[in-house]
């Protein structure tokens, strides 16, 4: 019979071993008997008894022998009741009793369990509450069922509070049931080696399982290989658990694969390591913890034959990472695929060899810890009552987070001095202070704050001084005093007495928390249990017998990739470098989208985006175009520029694929939350067919949408799956009987473009072009970026009406960490945002008042709040953002830009916010306090709710939210008018002087001699009446405008004086001139009375002609003038003649061309007209530069001469330079801020592309596209046509043609980023 026939009934009962310690909390009530009740007197131990009557022998549930219970000699936390239940037991639940009759009960306790009635463990729920609620009263039974099962012979429970009136009783039963396994121990030299037997072709994964304890932090448990030389190692490593997976017998890391999970593993309890393999990915268990983890494919195949436990032997193969020593200490119920592997070696199966001395029990060294739980704690042992004429020596092992601590104190004898043995920034100092003489100091190791045992010994003999670490693996360091140290009467270890009146013992350093074991003085060691039982020395806040040290960061809560970092009592996340902040990383510093940026006021450039918030998805760098219309992200691929096709020799097809600067999750949660996307194809072509005919097989077709995409056979322009091009549904291909122009296949140049605006197609991934072989055929397509818009999750809005309407969504689940974030308007003073409730746990927001924000839970530790009050009203109807988050280290609050308020959490309380409810957004379950107003863009963990949606169905509540230029027209810059829309706002930049989103961007242009921009006034209704008619008006039509104020705004840059900046005409010969004298000052000409010289303001300020920018403002009023330079004191002027500026004609700026009706000074002038740059000219409202240079068209303007338009207008020192450069180190910096990263490096395919068609480009444009190409170096990303090639004779022709992407960064600016 085969080894898996052999072993049926061994893997059923493994299996269902498996299951119930898997499931031991659903399957209790199979496992629910009482084991108190039927043990002897003998099985129980206290640590003292009020009287005969009182022991611990009468503490059973509902019994009545003798007093009732038990009751100690003294009533204080330093108490314990101990039952021996025989042999290990299934523990699931505990219940209490008080002593009967009595005014004696407990009301909260400790729950300790133990194998060998030493070493106890403390019971934790949630790894972090450790007391139990007792009873309320004596009669009266509180249980409480186990979160998890508990292994162990001997339980122990400690009171920590009681009856005020009365003192502590007790009476117990534990519930559970018997418990059998397999157990097998090693010494650190024995270990065995199975011959595994082929897995089971049925078996659909492979399993390791198996339990172990040890006092050795490091050691191999065991090792499995296989004829494929594929290794599996399971290995302690500082008391951490490590996978290691290995091909071939390198240790180079390709061929090596670590998982490390646990932590504090060497406290010889029990801990259970579990290994499921499914294919390409494994899950690692140890003990609560799981680890799902992506296995490369190289370490996929598992077909391992033989497996060493206890030690790497037999195997012939290197040694694993870390420790070489062999394991020393437990395992139980080891299970390989099903089969019992210890049970196996008890039988002395002939596959299982045995080395060394393997025995099937557990043999458990007796080790006694302590722990020292806070900064009250302190053992005192007595010293020697003579001093020793030879010195002192001092031995303790010592395990704890704390970087500073005390570790021993004594004084030397007579008073003569004192002796301090601390930690300080994780190093060992010894520092003797002696009366008369100079510190002595020493210092030694490093790192020993890292939760590892540590060995410290002090030696003291006469003129020889030596503190050392860890023995043989540590070091040493050495002094050679000229006294003799030796210890007084007392040693104090960790802290000293809180009574400061005590003498004996001083302490300037922080007191010890943590573990201390093995202590010895002059070689002794001391017993800890005498010391528990206070039959020697004294000590206070202490746990005897027993480590109680956790790691706070195993598991981590630190998201994000944040590390984690530990003291006694907390942990601390260092988020730098993430992305993300909070006290857990959990809250992203950036935004969600372009749309988010451009309304905190930011403009055109790269920011990194982080599409879910604090959801999984990294934030990533993306381009945000910022529009006056739309807002677009662009999200960029390897291949953007006109790529020509070359025929290659046996190929038939020509293919590419497209890799995009966004990870994959990221591109989906994109194109899912935008309003809309688009992504351009263009194909040209000459013979050079594209889909040829829709009834047959596409003969080209690309690969778009989600994951690996699916096969598309339309082109840009076309429906899906139309197999046509956008030439088709318009019915205007160059040949009817085809839906493509590249179909007519002729010999002229074509080509067939458009947009694809399908979101479930995109992102375009791959493109295969079929007809690329045939004699004479030539090609080229392009593939613009992806472009999407608009942001549904900011503009998301609901509006309350009723203080009693609500919308409700599904239980909001944020068990460790939630974060909600929203927007809010009202005139209300009060109301609930958000509430969820659970039995007793809740999360709840609310406007407690016209200034205060209130966020208030309970996750079972009591009520706790966090408020925000503003200096400001919040009932202004305005919208104002609330951001909060609770995780198991905080809670914050925070509104608007003002300072966040935080909330600890209790250090030891329950951490999981367990609701079961309905999520009520705008109100509450009750109906009452219920909010009136709007909420917007609210999201939960990242998540944003549908409120529209859900609205839509909710009498009481709207969907949408209009009014957003209350709170977002400041925006809206030099003059920019803010317009209201649905879902958003925009600025009007037409009475501005300015540009771009938010009217912010200068529109400035570089004058030569020769150039001149003219503007022609025409009267508003003459204008109106022109545009009604066509344009068809003729232009000699002009109402007499007559003007009594004006106000100009410009700036300008120049050498050249004397120069013309501004001259405004009229039909009456009457005029308004701006110019710099030939003495570098500006002057200011008004002529309103043509039978009059004109009046000339002069100013003061100096030295304009210098090649710096300078601001200018005119102002008039009837005849008061004011001209403000720069920072410069306003000059105020008054005219004497004419008020009235009547008939004005035209406003010229440069160059004057019809100089008739100049007086003769200015006639010199006209004709040198202005070199230099003229930036953001107004008039009253007209913009004659702005619309000269982005709306000739549409405007009465006309330019003569050369006029480039660039950034000319800016402040910076030097007008010649580049743009300022952010540099991005990390994620932080300017990033954080929400500064656009306007030239980040990019170093691929499509800007190198880039400058290579910016090249060919200005060398076949006009001089008017190239000025509008310069321009595009400001950093902004203008819309442009979507130009394509006319079929034409040349390729060269066609491919000089190439285009930008639509919205895109521009090829010119590609240029200025390489």
């Amino acid at each position: 019979m085969d080894l898996w026939s052999k072993k049926v009934q061994g893997i059923i009962t493994q299996v269902a071993l498996i299951l119930f310690s898997s499931y031991g909390d659903t399957r209790g009530e199979v496992c629910h008997s009482p084991l108190v009740s039927n043990l002897l007197p003998s099985s129980f131990r206290s640590s003292s008894q009020l009287s005969g009557i009182h022991g611990p022998g009468f503490a059973k549930l509902n019994r009545r022998e003798g007093a009732g219970g038990w009751s100690p000699l003294s009533s204080d936390r330093y108490q314990w009741l101990e039952v021996d239940l025989g042999a290990r037991t299934q523990i699931t639940a505990v219940a209490t009793q008080g002593r009967y009759g009595s005014s004696d009960w407990l009301t909260a306790y400790l729950l300790m369990f133990s194998d060998t009635g030493h070493n106890w463990k403390q019971y934790r729920q949630e790894d972090s509450i450790g007391a139990f609620p007792g009873n309320s009263n004596a009669d009266s039974v509180v249980q409480h069922k186990l979160q998890h099962r508990v292994i162990s012979r001997y339980v122990r429970l400690i009171p920590l509070d009681w009856n005020p009136n009365g003192r502590i009783g007790l009476r117990l039963e534990t519930y559970g049931c018997p418990y059998n396994s397999d157990v097998v121990s090693f010494d650190g030299r024995s270990s065995l080696l199975f011959r595994l037997s082929p897995r089971p072709r049925q078996m659909t994964r492979e399993s390791i399982s198996l339990t172990f304890k040890t006092l050795r932090n490091s050691g191999i448990l065991l090792h499995a290989e296989g004829q494929s030389e594929h290794g599996l190692t399971l290995e302690l490593e500082k008391g951490k658990l490590l996978l290691l997976l290995r091909k071939g017998r390198s240790s180079s890391p390709d061929s090596q694969h670590l998982v490390s999970l646990g932590s504090l593993l060497d406290d010889q309890h029990w801990h259970h390591v579990a290994v499921e393999h499914h294919n390409t990915h494994l899950n690692l268990t140890v003990d609560k913890s799981t680890l799902w983890v992506q296995i490369p494919a190289r370490f996929t195949h598992w077909e391992h034959d033989q497996m060493s436990v206890g030690a790497e032997q037999g195997l012939g193969s290197r040694r694993s990472v870390g420790s070489h020593r062999n394991f020393h200490g437990c395992l139980e119920n080891l299970v390989y695929n099903g089969v019992n592997l210890i049970d196996l070696a008890k039988q002395t199966d002939q596959r299982v060899s045995v080395k060394g001395n393997v025995t099937f029990s557990c043999t458990e060294p007796v080790s006694v810890a302590m722990t020292f739980t806070s900064p009250k704690s302190f053992l005192c042992l007595p010293g020697v009552a003579e001093p020793s004429s030879t010195g002192v020596t001092v031995g303790l092992q010592f395990r704890t987070w704390n970087k500073e601590a005390l570790l021993l104190t004594f004084d030397l004898p007579k008073q003569a001095g004192s002796i301090w043995l601390y930690l300080g920034k994780g190093r060992l100092h010894l520092q003797i202070h002696k009366a008369g003489r100079a510190p002595l100091e020493l210092d030694v190791g490093s790192a020993l704050s890292d939760g590892q045992w540590h060995s410290v010994e002090l030696i003291s003999r006469r003129g020889h001084l030596m503190i050392a670490v860890d023995d043989d693996e540590g070091a040493a360091a050495h002094a050679s005093p000229s006294f003799l140290i030796t210890a007084g009467s007392q040693l104090f270890f960790g802290g000293c007495p809180a009574d400061e009146s005590r003498q004996e013992c001083k302490n300037p350093f922080k007191a010890f928390q943590g573990c201390m074991r093995l202590l010895t003085v002059d070689n002794k060691p001391v017993d800890l249990i005498m010391v528990q039982q206070r039959l020697m020395g004294n000590y206070s806040h202490l746990q005897i017998d027993m480590c109680g040290i956790i790691d706070r960061c195993s598991p981590s809560h630190c998201e994000h990739g944040g590390s984690c970092s530990q003291s006694w009592s907390t942990f601390h996340c260092n988020c730098s470098s993430t992305g993300y902040s909070g006290a857990t990383c959990h809250s992203s510093i950036y935004e969600q989208s372009c749309e988010a940026y451009k309304h905190k006021g930011n403009t055109s450039g790269y920011y990194y985006i982080d599409v879910d918030g604090s959801g999984p998805i990294r934030p990533q760098l993306i381009y945000c175009n910022m529009t006056e219309d739309k807002t677009w992200m662009v999200i960029q691929h390897n291949n953007t520029e006109l790529t020509r096709v070359r025929p290659t020799p046996g190929k038939n097809q020509h293919s590419a694929h497209f890799e995009y600067s966004s990870e994959e999750e990221q591109l989906v949660a994109i194109i899912s939350q935008s309003e809309h996307c688009e992504q351009e194809l263009t194909y040209h072509c000459r013979k050079s067919r594209l889909l040829n005919s829709p009834d047959g097989l596409p003969l080209s077709w690309w690969v778009g949408g989600p994951g690996v995409g699916q096969v598309q056979t339309h082109w840009g322009g076309a429906p899906p799956g139309s197999q046509q091009c956008a030439c088709g549904p318009q019915e205007n291909c160059v040949d009817p009987k085809h839906h493509c122009n590249c179909d007519a296949d002729r010999p002229e140049w074509a080509n067939d473009s458009g947009l694809l605006t399908h979101k479930e197609t995109l992102p375009v991934r791959s493109l295969v072009l079929g007809d690329v072989q045939r004699p004479g055929s030539e090609s080229a397509y392009r593939v613009g970026h992806l472009l999407c818009h608009g942001d549904k999750n900011v503009w998301n809005a609901a509006f309350f009406d009723k203080e009693t309407s609500y919308l409700h969504f599904p239980t909001f689940h944020g068990e460790l960490s939630a974060d909600i974030s929203f927007l809010f308007k009202t005139t209300s003073s009060s109301g609930v945002f958000l509430e969820n409730l659970g039995i007793k746990d809740f999360i709840r927001i609310e406007l407690s008042s016209s200034t205060e924000v209130l966020f208030s839970f309970d996750v079972g530790n009591g009520p706790l709040e966090v408020r925000v009050t503003a200096g400001f009203p919040l009932d202004d109807n305005r919208w104002h953002r609330i951001r909060a988050e609770r995780n198991v280290k905080e809670a914050s609050l925070r509104l608007d830009e003002l300072p966040a308020a935080t909330q600890e959490a209790p250090a030891d309380g329950h951490i999981h916010l367990q609701l079961n409810s309905q999520l009520f957004i705008g109100g509450t379950a009750s109906r009452q306090k219920g909010f009136r107003g709007c909420i917007r863009s609210l999201q939960l963990n990242g998540v944003t709710l549908d409120l529209e949606e859900r609205a839509k169905i909710t009498p009481g509540v709207q969907a949408g939210c209009p009014g957003h230029c209350s709170s977002y027209g400041s925006l809206c810059q030099n003059r920019g008018r803010c317009v209201e829309r649905p879902n958003s706002f925009s600025c009007d930049c037409g009475p501005s002087a300015y540009a771009g989103a938010f009217c912010d961007r200068e529109v400035s242009a570089s004058f030569k001699s020769g150039t001149s921009v003219s503007y022609t006034f025409k009267d508003p209704a003459l204008n109106k009446l022109n545009r009604s008619s066509g344009g068809t008006l003729p232009s000699s039509i002009y109402s007499d405008t007559t003007l009594r104020a004006e106000k100009i705004s410009l700036s300008f840059r120049t050498s050249q004086s004397p120069a013309l900046l501004l001259y405004v005409g009229s039909y009456h010969k009457e005029y308004l001139a701006v110019l710099l004298s030939k003495h570098d000052k500006l002057e200011v000409r008004y002529r309103l009375d043509s039978s009059k010289d004109a009046e000339v303001l002069r100013s003061k300020v100096r030295n304009l002609a210098n090649g710096q920018l300078h601001a200018v403002t005119i102002s008039r009023l009837a005849d008061a003038a004011s001209v403000q330079i720069d920072q410069n004191s306003k000059e105020d002027f008054n005219l004497s003649s004419d008020v009235e500026f009547n008939a004005i004609r035209s406003l010229v700026l440069g160059r004057v061309q019809d100089s008739n009706d100049l007086d003769s000074e200015l006639s010199r002038l006209a004709p040198l007209g202005f070199t230099g740059c003229l930036s953001a000219v107004l008039f009253n409202s007209i913009s004659p530069l702005k619309a000269a240079l982005l709306h000739p068209d549409t405007s009465p303007v006309a330019v003569t001469g050369p006029l480039v338009q660039s950034m000319c207008g800016s402040s910076s020192a030097n007008p010649h330079a580049a743009e300022t450069t952010h540099h991005l180190s990390g994620q932080s910096g300017s990033v954080g801020t929400g500064q656009p990263l306007v030239n980040a490096v990019r170093s691929d395919s499509a800007l190198i592309g880039g400058v290579i068609a910016v090249v060919i480009f200005v060398t076949v444009s006009a001089s008017a596209i190239m000025a509008r190409v310069l321009y595009r170096r400001k950093g902004t990303c203008q819309s442009q046509e979507v130009k394509t090639v006319k079929p034409e004779d040349s390729a060269e022709r066609a491919f000089g043609r190439q285009t930008s992407s639509q919205n895109g960064p521009s090829e010119n600016q590609k240029e200025y980023f390489i």
